[in-house]
């Protein structure tokens, strides 16, 4: 599930420690930036690019080098002014991809506003499971069911488009069950196995959490 895309997380709270971590703990490349000091200290263990900054200043970010990073997680929905200044700057730097984390609603669509690819609401996706959506190419989206099974909202694959589920033997090839498929807003459970697949499509798999790196 690895990929070669660099990130870099803003914020060492409890949130983004769990996003760097498990980035970390999967082989990804991360920079972890926090104004606290302290925060950074009890990180640096963990996360060994770690750096103690103030991500709102544009001559700060300059010298991090994060115009040359892909994704940008901004874990500081406690400070809206900050969140809001660290994503306009990586917008304006460059950055493909800025996550930004929000405490409420209106926080989400200010972050939206100013230019955050996409928003999070902790209470509903956990660092770990972002960091893993992160890492998993082609995925959009994974949720462990257990420590051995996940579930996973899968892109049909150039190679599989015009192809049906009969075809292309995804069971035997890669472990795994599709349990629906979502097209034009609406979930599918009723599947024909005949039918070609649209890149349009998306996949509701589960599979065994190991065999997920044959995909």
């Amino acid at each position: 599930m690895i990929n070669n895309k660099t990130y870099a997380v803003f914020g060492l709270g409890r949130y983004g420690s769990a996003v760097a971590k498990e980035l970390v703990n999967n082989g990804a490349e991360v920079l972890a930036v926090d104004i606290d000091e302290e925060r950074v200290n009890e990180a640096v263990s963990d996360i060994p690019f770690c750096k103690c900054a103030d991500v709102t200043d544009p001559e700060v970010l300059k010298q991090l080098g994060i115009a040359n990073i892909d994704v940008v997680i901004i874990a500081m929905a406690t400070d809206l002014e900050a969140s809001v200044m660290a994503t306009m700057l990586c917008k304006e730097m460059g950055v493909k991809t800025v996550i930004s984390k929000c405490s409420s609603e209106m926080n989400c669509k200010i972050l939206s506003k100013v230019g955050a690819d996409k928003v999070i609401f902790p209470e509903s996706e956990s660092g770990i499971r972002l960091a893993k959506n992160l890492l998993s190419s082609g995925f959009v989206d994974i949720l462990d069911i257990s420590s051995d099974v996940s579930m996973v909202e899968l892109e049909v694959r150039d190679e599989w488009e015009n192809k049906s589920l009969l075809e292309l033997n995804l069971r035997k090839k890669y472990s795994i069950n599709i349990v629906s498929i979502i097209e034009d807003g609406k979930v599918n459970v009723m599947i024909d196995p005949e039918k070609p697949l649209k890149k349009t499509m998306r996949l509701i798999v589960i599979a065994d959490t190991a065999k997920l790196r044959k995909l």
